[in-house]
């Protein structure tokens, strides 16, 4: 049996999704009961966890053997997905299938130090593990960004002319399922990106062409950036993280390109155009699609 954490997020539903098709056992855990109840309704079973209260973990990880971890995007994050993982011991889970971020083991800016010591604990729980260690995802472009691409045909970063190794959320998950159901891979990291790596400046081009109207984007300093993500209401440290990220980003160390997708999944990782031609597709990008993707 696997359990999937934060089953409703872009991640974690994808992966579920995907084990849909396959003959494994899983539970989603949920944070709201909501979400739990819609997933049971569509034949997928469901619990409900809160990372404050380790009894509830314990409880949705019991007869589990496999857990993909995947914890609340919260201040508190690292200390959270800790009690999963002594939750997980607990329980007499055997392997830990972590998702982490790319750089995680340099520690070298704000998500990676939030990553990390989660992954040390994980190393030395005595359990199994595999960490997944993916680049920025390309359904950002959507999910943060789509709001302005709909309404004003302009996105904005602090990321100048950094290159950026976007990776799709879909061959994520795929090396994720593949990881749960499958041997060979205790012990190991995968650092996941795209086939390329793209200035923002390029993404724009690419949704331009995709989207058959003009997508521009216009680059912030940090500070107009932050007072930006400020007056939309998002609190000034998880803004701060944000910030490092886009100083990551400029530095060049999210541009390189790794085969791991290929090596598990044994195809190659889809590109951004391909990514956008499809989403275009479906109506994502459309100003009236704005109340369903917000």
């Amino acid at each position: 049996m696997i359990c999937v954490t934060g089953a409703s997020g872009t991640l974690s539903s994808e992966v579920i999704r995907q084990l849909e098709s396959t003959k494994a056992r899983f539970r989603g855990a949920y944070f709201s009961s909501e979400k739990a109840q819609a997933a049971r309704e569509r034949g997928i079973e469901a619990v409900i966890i809160d990372y404050n209260r380790p009894e509830t973990l314990l409880a949705a990880f019991q007869g589990c053997d496999k857990l993909f971890l995947l914890g609340p995007s919260a201040l508190n994050q690292s200390e959270l997905e800790r009690n999963a993982v002594e939750a997980a011991k607990a329980a007499s889970v055997q392997h830990i299938v972590k998702q982490s971020v790319m750089g995680a083991v340099e520690e070298s800016y704000s998500l990676a130090k939030v990553h990390r010591p989660v992954e040390k604990a994980i190393e030395s729980s005595g359990l199994a593990w595999t960490f997944l260690r993916p680049n920025s995802f390309m359904q950002n472009a959507v999910t943060f960004m789509g709001a302005t691409i709909r309404a004003e045909a302009v996105f904005y970063s602090a990321s100048g002319q950094a290159k950026i190794s976007h990776v799709d959320v879909r061959d994520l998950a795929a090396v994720a399922v593949k990881v749960l159901t499958g041997p060979d891979h205790d012990g190991k990291a995968y650092t996941l990106s795209g086939p390329e790596a793209l200035t923002y400046d390029e993404l724009a081009h690419e949704l331009s062409k995709a989207l058959g109207r003009p997508i521009s984007h216009i680059n912030l300093s940090p500070s107009d950036l932050k007072s930006g993500m400020l007056a939309e209401g998002m609190p000034e440290a998880i803004a701060d993280q944000m910030l490092d990220l886009e100083r990551y980003f400029r530095e060049g160390r999210a541009s390189f390109i790794t085969n791991d997708i290929k090596q598990v999944t044994g195809r190659e990782p889809t590109g951004f155009p391909e990514y956008v031609r499809e989403t275009a597709a479906t109506g994502v990008w459309d100003v009236e699609a704005e109340e369903v993707t917000t």
